[in-house]
């Protein structure tokens, strides 16, 4: 089963906010976010899918899940283009 490595954004007047996950049902997952039934540091927030990458297997995707949570460089980058 395929598994999915995403970067969600959000931005109001509290400033920008990214979020990293790994999920199998990328859409589904992201309705999840949006509608307050995904992790508790989403809820309140309006997201937006900025960046997904596909795996084969679970572990793939939650070493990479892993990574991207510690590279702010580049989740800021990709916040900078969204707010464009």
């Amino acid at each position: 089963m395929a598994c999915y490595v995403y970067v969600l954004g959000s931005g109001d007047k509290g400033g920008f906010r990214t979020y990293v996950g790994w999920t199998t049902g990328l859409e589904a997952r992201l309705e999840q976010h949006n509608s307050g039934k995904g992790a508790r540091s989403t809820r309140g927030r309006s997201w937006q899918l900025l960046y997904a990458e596909r795996f084969l297997n679970r572990g793939e995707a939650m070493s990479r899940e892993w990574r991207l949570k510690r590279d702010r460089e580049f989740r800021k980058r990709l916040g900078l283009n969204w707010q464009d």
